[in-house]
């Protein structure tokens, strides 16, 4: 039950080959389904890349050993975008004409989701998002070829702010990754703390890559805030926790993030401890689906899934219901089935909407402790809100009240 430390280390030495073998499908006469994965597999997001990968090709092998999708084995194509858009829509096109991949997943940040997703009809392609947070994507930004599996931004964002709402905290502060998503999240956040009657006093944006926070933490305390909300993942993330451990802005400052997540608290141990905010998945969830998942995950890899490999597993499971429904992994008729798919997940039922195919799904808010049985802090679930107060209204990205 121990959480290694050596996570990242292990999931590499566990990496498996996810495609059938050569000999069995020709044999066979079976086309494999192609889907191919930009990712940021360097570069600042590179952990978030690796575990979106480590969550599709996990999802690949168990269909695989069960004799396919269909009849037919999984093949992933990664690519590494480092997290850059032109380069993701460079990849993304490359999985597409070189591979014959029609279905993708993978492009962690918001901004090469953006970039992409205006190609999807030029390419005849379906892009199934496991990570993406930018309301934009469901909203003004829309197309038909792109379905969000994931929680979106906004959403992460409702969960913080209903459970706030029941807190003593009067004024805000917000520090955010200076792209998409930390903006839109911000801007969301700020709109439901004046819906709260409550005061925004101010936010800053760091640029992505930054490793100094000390005059971002100084603002921070000089003000006056009850809480400050943070918009960060990966390597900038954990800079900031450790060093606003260093500076005690804990003693001062209600630390709470947009999303809680195992490799943060890994790498910055106990200077997450008291950190509390939404997750979008996390290994405690108390279902059977979730506990046949971590279970088999541990068995798999010696440790627990974290969040972004159990979101890439649920939006492999939607675009698994999806091609079952269709019969087909032809671009129309998938579409069509995906605008309806559901499933009893990980995280208890997730539904696409037909209107802007966003899935519906429950939202969690966790707090950061120490738990007997394991080595480092874990997630804890302190509060959980049903889809339906958590979901925007249809291509919104914010809430009337």
């Amino acid at each position: 039950m121990a959480t290694s430390v050596t996570r990242r280390a292990a999931m590499r030495a566990s990496l498996v080959a996810v495609a059938a073998p050569a000999v069995l499908r020709h044999a066979r006469g079976e086309a494999p389904i192609k889907i191919g994965m930009p990712l940021a597999l360097t570069g600042p997001a590179a952990e978030i890349g690796e575990q979106m990968r480590h969550g599709a090709e996990f999802w690949a092998k168990t269909v695989n050993a069960k004799g396919g999708l269909l009849g037919r084995p999984i093949e992933l194509h990664v690519e590494d975008t480092t997290g850059d858009p032109a380069t993701c829509v460079r990849k993304a096109q490359l999985v597409v004409e070189r591979d014959g991949c029609h279905l993708l997943f993978g492009m962690v940040l918001s901004s090469e989701a953006l970039a992409v997703v205006p190609k999807l009809a030029e390419w005849n392609a379906i892009f199934v998002s496991s990570d993406n947070g930018d309301g934009r994507l469901t909203g003004s930004s829309f197309v038909p070829n792109f379905f969000r599996a994931n929680i979106s931004g906004p959403m992460e964002t409702r969960v913080i702010s209903l459970w706030l709402r029941r807190g003593e905290m009067k004024n805000f502060y917000a520090i955010g990754m200076d792209y998409a998503w930390g903006h839109n999240s911000i801007d969301v956040f700020k709109d439901e703390v004046a819906k709260a009657k409550k005061n925004f006093v101010g936010a800053v944006f760091s640029p992505i890559g930054t490793k100094d926070f000390s005059t971002y933490i100084t603002k921070i305390r000089q003000a006056g805030a009850d809480a400050c909300f943070i918009v960060m993942q990966g390597a900038d993330n954990n800079a900031f926790l450790s060093q606003a451990r260093e500076y005690r802005l804990a003693d001062k400052v209600q630390l709470v993030t947009s999303i809680v997540d195992l490799n943060s608290i890994h790498a910055v141990g106990d200077a997450a401890l008291g950190l509390a905010g939404s997750t979008r998945y996390v290994f405690t969830i108390d279902n059977l689906a979730n506990k046949a998942f971590v279970e088999a995950w541990r068995k798999e890899y010696g440790t627990e899934p974290d969040v972004f490999e159990g979101e890439q597993w649920q939006a492999c499971q939607i675009l698994q219901a999806g091609i079952e429904k269709a019969q087909s992994t032809d671009t129309d008729k998938l579409r069509a089935a995906l605008e309806t798919a559901a499933v009893d997940s990980i995280k208890g039922k997730a539904a696409i909407r037909a209107c802007d195919h966003q899935a519906v799904q429950g939202g969690y808010m966790v707090k950061v402790v120490k738990k007997e049985g394991f080595k480092t802090p874990i997630p804890e679930i302190i509060a959980a809100y049903p889809g339906d107060e958590i979901t925007p209204a249809c291509r919104q990205m914010t809430f009337e009240s």
